[in-house]
């Protein structure tokens, strides 16, 4: 482990990280990309599966067909099924919580304004699946669009080398009812999704976690088509203190270095558990700080994705922070908790951007609609407000079309 001094440019770098994804490589060959799908549609897309994926695929076998799907289950036992289940129910009772009732006023004068929730039409949701199957990413993404009411939901993730999808993404789409599944991946099916090709439906929306190619599309396509974020690698800060067991500390950095370049650090108020820790972890970095107070002043400049709280007194701690993407009290709640199985979504901001975005939400598979109605009598007592506004705009036609209702 890195032992970071608080005031160094290091520790700057760890929340300046957004300019990871923005070598100009990457943004020349995503660029290049897009616009030979937009140009060529499912000609580019087969080109590019043949190219990164390995796989020679015929504009008709994009779809994943229901032979497929029930042959994914042949080989998955029913305890698997169980477990994901449980998971479903999980995230399922969370995002529930969520549903939003729209806000009203009414007045006696005749006034009533309104905000009306409205699920979006489509969502393409992308699941990775090239060095390993984000299987959790499927029911972290779809579920919170299945209860926001979304209309079609689209998956698309890369194929294997014999073609086929993964079988327990496809246990897990059919368990939430997706049937429409399309096997591209990278940057590809970010495209193919935004602008639509012959084979591949056009979305409203793409959510879902990617590499350094899929971030890149997903930005340079933002516009044309809402995304959810752009996220980095997995990031993990953990406060910690004299109370705090060494071994949690090892075991919960390890976890979050299996994902290739992730960001771990480990600000701590105790000398002695970094010495004990220091050597035991091949990479992350520690931080001594000399209070509490400093140590959350840390976390909060880093806004880490996942944020540990492994003191002796979790929750005070916790209200001193004010930016992570999810923070984990005490020593019985890991971050793998998060990833899997306790309910919020594990598709959270990074790279510094939890000081202003939140996790996947309700809201992110929402829009509203403001609903306003006037009476002659309301409008008539604002009639001469809105005219000094439209005249001090030069926008005389404005305050023409409110005097045309009383002439």
């Amino acid at each position: 482990m890195k032992l970071l001094k608080i005031h160094s440019k290091n520790i700057e770098a760890l929340y300046n990280r957004n300019l990871y994804y923005r070598r100009q490589s990457t943004v020349d060959k995503v660029q290049r990309m897009i616009e030979d799908i937009r140009l060529n549609g499912d000609e580019a897309v087969l080109k590019y599966t043949r190219r990164f994926d390995g796989v020679k695929l015929a504009a008709k076998d994009l779809r994943v067909v229901e032979s497929e799907i029930s042959s994914a289950f042949q080989n998955i036992t029913p305890d698997f099924i169980a477990s994901l289940k449980l998971v479903i129910g999980n995230v399922t009772a969370f995002y529930r919580k969520q549903i939003k009732r729209p806000c009203c006023i009414k007045s006696a004068d005749g006034i009533l304004l309104k905000e009306e929730y409205k699920p979006l039409d489509s969502v393409g949701v992308y699941i990775p699946a090239g060095t390993a199957p984000l299987v959790s990413s499927v029911y972290m993404t779809v579920v919170p669009a299945l209860i926001a009411g979304v209309k079609r939901i689209v998956i698309a993730t890369p194929p294997g080398k014999d073609g086929h999808v993964n079988p327990y993404i496809l246990a897990v789409a059919n368990l939430l009812n997706v049937k429409e599944i399309y096997k591209i991946g990278g940057a590809q099916a970010v495209a193919a999704l935004a602008f639509g090709t012959k084979s591949v439906p056009r979305m409203d929306k793409i959510v879902g976690p990617g590499n350094a190619y899929v971030t890149e599309a997903k930005r340079q396509l933002f516009g044309f088509v809402d995304i959810d974020m752009l996220a980095g690698p997995t990031e993990l800060v953990i406060i910690a203190n004299r109370f705090s067991d060494p071994n949690y500390v090892v075991a919960d950095f390890e976890s979050q270095l299996e994902h290739a370049g992730g960001l771990c650090v480990l600000i701590s108020t105790s000398k002695q558990l970094i010495r004990q820790v220091k050597g035991r972890v091949q990479g992350g970095n520690v931080v001594f700080a000399k209070n509490m107070e400093e140590a959350c002043d840390i976390a909060n400049r880093i806004a880490p994705e996942h944020l540990q709280i492994l003191t002796n007194n979790p929750k005070s701690v916790a209200k001193m922070i004010r930016h992570a993407g999810a923070i984990f009290l005490g020593p019985y709640s890991p971050t793998p908790l998060g990833d899997y199985i306790a309910g919020p979504s594990h598709v959270l901001p990074t790279l510094g951007t939890a000081k202003f975005s939140s996790g996947l939400s309700l809201s992110d598979f929402m829009k509203t609609s403001h609903l306003i109605s006037y009476s002659r009598k309301a409008l008539e007592k604002v009639k001469e407000p809105l005219r000094q506004i439209a005249l001090i705009e030069g926008l005389v036609k404005h305050a023409e079309s409110v005097n045309v209702r009383f002439k």
